[in-house]
């Protein structure tokens, strides 16, 4: 998109790892039975989209679209945690929805308030240091759990706009000029169609009042169904709480200016039919052309609204430009905003809670494959260069049930066993670990 405003993005977040337990002993003098004492490990960073009211687009994400969390730190002897990873904070804009697939199901999250964060990849937990495998019978294990591995998400970002008034019309019917004339926002202005390919937005301050103006692209007919700039900017009405509805009162280019008003709210209606019921001030613009005024009586008879609501206005010479803003502001007052004020809350993408201790076993070309949340989180925290690995790995099979609904599968002898990451051989009812690289990933 042309120019410094950017209101999509995709990103690939990557959430910190845990951190690896220790699998140390105690070794001290007078002390020939030192016990086990490795620490646990850090939790890895999270990766957290932050809603900050000082950014109005997405433009950096078209430079920067990885972005990943500090690992946590090893656990140490002496018990000694591992330090937990750094999170990674990306600051979007007020108003940024961002949407991601969760097996399958794709979930959305409006950051509509200043200050909200959104936990977007999760850090993995920290390793289990050997002292939390020691029992009164088991008095010397020498095993540890690796890191979780931290979340991993593409997300897609939309920016919908956060002002309280949208200017809407066909294009050239000045939106551009009265936006610079009311506020300090300079956008780009000249007299042809499609002048504004990005919003502009402004403060416009009345009296000890104060709202955002944001200058909406000029629509066309079939605008609802994409056509010329569609879908692009038609989302940013929707957050408006009023439109101030520009139009050429003098017909500068060939159109009837009756006939626009009723094709611009057509548009709305077909695109949200929300958006066409939002109140609306209309901004007869160009009173300072003689065809304008020749036009004025019967454009205002044929708008369904009150003459209260209607202002002849010349954006150019400012005629009629402080009654129209003293009328917005007192409109404003009566109308609740569509968004939050700013509040600090942590939110989470709303993924429905399932037993973890669930799982499925499918069949496979040359075995099975075990999928279920634990099973699988504990394999990939599975040290398995560690002797006693395996051991731990047996006996959570046979505790949960899985190595008996395998064996009412079918499972035989020789037969592989994909877990994760992970293989194993089957021998009567018994696993060893295959060698990574000898096998396909399934």
């Amino acid at each position: 998109m042309p120019g410094d405003f950017y209101d999509q993005a995709r990103i690939f977040v990557q959430a910190g790892d845990g951190g690896d337990g220790a699998a140390t002993f105690r070794r001290e003098k007078y002390v020939p039975r030192g016990g086990p004492d490795g620490g646990d490990g850090g939790r890895g960073g999270h990766v957290i989209l932050l809603a900050d009211p000082g950014l109005n687009t997405l433009l950096p994400f078209r430079e920067r679209s990885r972005f990943i969390a500090e690992r946590g730190g090893n656990g140490g002897t002496s018990r000694k945690h591992g330090r937990n990873g750094r999170d990674t904070t990306i600051r979007v804009p007020v108003g940024t929805i961002a949407r991601t697939t969760i097996d399958g199901e794709t979930y959305e999250i409006d950051l509509d308030a200043p200050g909200l964060r959104l936990i977007a990849a999760r850090g993995g937990r920290g390793g289990l240091g050997n002292t939390h495998f020691a029992t009164s019978t088991y008095q010397t294990p020498r095993i540890a759990e690796l890191g979780e591995p931290g979340e991993r998400r593409e997300i897609e970002i939309e920016l919908k706009l956060l002002a309280d008034v949208g200017l809407v019309g066909f294009p050239n019917t000045g939106k551009s000029t009265l936006l610079s004339v009311i506020s300090a926002a300079r956008p780009k202005i000249a007299p042809y169609p499609f002048t504004t390919l990005q919003p502009n937005l402004g403060v416009v301050e009345v009296g000890e009042r104060s709202f955002v103006a944001a200058d909406i692209p000029g629509l066309i007919e079939g605008a609802h169904r994409g056509a010329g700039l569609g879908f692009d900017f038609l989302r940013h009405i929707e957050r408006t709480r009023l439109l101030i509805h520009m139009i050429d009162a003098a017909g500068v280019d060939g159109r009837d200016p009756a006939g626009d008003f009723n094709a611009i709210n057509e548009e709305l209606r077909l695109y949200q039919p929300a958006l066409a019921a939002r109140p609306q001030i209309v901004a007869l613009n160009k009173a300072d052309l003689p065809e304008a005024r020749a036009n004025l009586a019967r454009v205002r008879a044929a708008i369904d609204l009150p003459d209260s609501d209607i202002f002849v206005i010349s954006a150019a010479t400012r005629e009629g430009i402080d009654a129209l803003l003293q009328h917005v502001a007192t409109r404003l007052a009566d109308i609740p905003a569509l968004y939050q004020p700013p509040r600090a809350e942590m939110l989470s993408w709303p993924v429905p809670q399932v037993d973890e201790r669930l799982y499925t076993i499918t069949p496979v070309s040359d075995g099975w494959r075990v999928s279920g949340r634990r099973i699988e989180r504990l394999i990939s925290m599975t040290n398995f260069a560690q002797s006693e690995a395996i051991m731990r790995i047996q006996r959570v099979l046979e505790a949960s049930g899985i190595s008996a609904a395998l064996l009412a599968a079918g499972i035989r002898n020789g037969d592989i066993l994909y877990i994760e990451r992970a293989a194993f051989d089957w021998e009567d009812g018994e696993v060893s670990y295959r060698v990574p690289g000898s096998y396909a990933t399934r």
